[in-house]
């Protein structure tokens, strides 16, 4: 599996080797080993979460405070995403900046977005279903957003046809100067 590196520190890309034929493919989606190594280990999954959405679905910018801070192992399994997270640990030197990078049920891709950041997604593909690992049990008295649009982010979302489709939540989340 190749680890890439990302200009946040912690957040990883995971590209996994894919062995196919004409009967289909095979491929490790994760291995505790490559994971510890790549992110200094520490880290262990308690949730796994499973999304069906449709083009032009916006969830994000998502994250639980601390002490429920949670990391997250994510990637789709069919159709594809523009996956961004951002950086929203205060003192950090990258933080406000985001990474994006497409995942998609072709290019296997998995996104490790750790403890302390912002986490979002945009269908591009007809549908997409979205599967993330978790460090942490969702609670609801720590979740917090930050809005998907907000200037002093600017984040590049791509073109989609349309405006985003958001939940109730997501459209009325805070902006990052009020964190």
């Amino acid at each position: 599996m190749k680890v890439l590196q990302t200009e946040i520190e912690g957040v990883l890309i995971f590209e996994p080797r894919v062995f196919g034929d004409s009967r289909g493919f095979f491929y490790e989606s994760f291995n505790q080993k490559v994971f510890d190594d790549a992110t200094g280990g520490g880290f262990s999954f308690v949730q796994d979460n499973h999304s069906r959405s449709a083009r032009g679905v916006l969830r994000g910018l998502h994250f639980q405070k601390p002490p429920h801070a949670q990391g997250k192992l994510v990637r789709a399994a069919a159709g594809a995403v523009f996956d961004v997270a951002v950086d929203i640990r205060k003192g950090s030197p990258t933080f406000g900046r985001w990474v994006g990078a497409e995942l998609s049920a072709e290019n296997h891709r998995q996104m490790w977005v750790p403890p302390g950041l912002a986490h979002g997604f945009l269908v591009l593909s007809e549908t997409a279903d979205f599967l993330y690992k978790t460090t942490d049990y969702y609670a609801p008295q720590a979740e917090g957003a930050v809005r998907w649009d907000d200037p002093d982010l600017a984040i590049a979302w791509p073109d989609v046809g349309g405006p985003p489709q958001l939940s109730g939540k997501d459209a009325v989340a805070g902006w990052l100067k009020d964190l």
